[in-house]
């Protein structure tokens, strides 16, 4: 029986009571899921109110420290290279990937209830996959500066020209759009009008598109291959980069080579950090809901409020920048008067 979207949308499925879907239209009833409920990281109200506070904190850093570097780079005339342009977008990038669901998890830690609306369920969909997949691609983006400014030093600001840093920029977030497109085309079609409870603190379109009343296996084959794809590739750009360079400054001398490993050491921390627990999510398929629970904090809050801190503490230059930045506005014996 063929079923068209407009009465998939006005009429959709109800799951009957063994679990089977409705053999006629006189088995239809008109219910449809207008929202779902999140069933967040613990059912502990004590423990809630624990993470309440802890994840408020992290948020907090995440803003602050993101915004700090985004204000370093723009005032500092020394930092503006490729290198800091490409971070000063990977802060912003971060403060994003944290904004689209951890408010709402803070603010879900004290209600008992915890729901989210349809539409806004597909809207952290469509940004989650937008911020996701910009992000990685900008960690290429970066690599590749890194690539060019270790192996091939002469041609570096002929090759990362500044109208080449806005390109691959503006890449990062024309690939992201595509890729979120293309997901949100997988679920925003899809009946639901069965179960409504979503694992996790946030609307993941795995977990979200199990929850439809028809069989999602070919749709969730898909998803799979579509975000296992952009991550596998980014992954394998990555490796590629940094052992290319670490094969060109292992002819050099042991003071380049300690260099290249101080820089590579960082970038290598913020991918692991963060692509490792996206290709363990959207790539490996036996994984469990706890684990990916945990997994999807891991790159939407520790990530963010990591890099601050990777590139940061062990970058001279950012720090001898934030000093002057601190001078300029926290002048000491400064006192302000009425």
């Amino acid at each position: 029986m063929f079923i068209s979207l407009f009465d998939l949308h006005f009429f959709p499925f109800q799951i009957n009571e063994d679990n089977s879907l409705p053999r006629s239209m006189n088995e239809i009833n008109i219910s449809r899921v207008t929202e779902f409920v999140l069933l967040g990281l613990s059912s502990s109200r004590e423990l809630q109110h624990f993470l309440f506070f802890i994840f408020s904190l992290l948020y907090t850093g995440i803003l602050l420290g993101n915004i700090l570097i985004i204000l370093t780079v723009s005032s500092d005339a020394l930092l503006h290279t490729p290198m800091y342009f490409l971070l000063a977008n990977l802060s912003f990038t971060d403060m994003c990937i944290a904004s689209f669901s951890t408010p709402k998890m803070i603010a879900d830690f004290m209600v008992e209830r915890k729901t989210i609306s349809f539409e806004a369920c597909l809207v952290q969909i469509f940004f989650v996959h937008l911020f996701g997949s910009g992000e990685m691609v900008l960690l290429v983006s970066m690599a590749f500066d890194r690539y060019v400014a270790i192996c091939k030093p002469l041609h570096y600001m002929t090759i990362m020209s500044r109208r080449v840093c806005i390109i691959l920029v503006l890449i990062s977030w024309s690939i992201g759009l595509i890729h979120t497109t293309i997901q949100l085309a997988f679920t925003v079609n899809l009946p639901f009008c069965g179960p409504n409870q979503v694992d996790s603190f946030f609307c993941d379109l795995p977990l979200v598109t199990k929850l439809a009343c028809i069989d999602t296996y070919v749709i969730s084959l898909l998803i799979v291959v579509n975000s296992g794809f952009l991550s596998m590739i980014s992954f394998l750009l990555l490796v590629i980069s940094y052992t290319v360079i670490l094969i060109t400054v292992r002819k050099r001398s042991s003071a380049s080579m300690a260099k290249a490993r101080s820089t590579l050491t960082a970038h290598i921390t913020v991918v692991t950090l963060y692509l490792g627990p996206c290709i363990f999510i959207y790539v490996w398929p036996f994984n469990s809901y706890s684990v990916n629970k945990v997994l999807a904090v891991f790159y939407t809050i520790f990530t963010p409020i990591l890099n601050p801190v990777v590139y940061t503490l062990r970058n001279k230059e950012m720090k001898a920048a934030m000093s002057k930045l601190k001078s300029k506005y926290l002048k000491p014996g400064q006192v302000s008067t009425a």
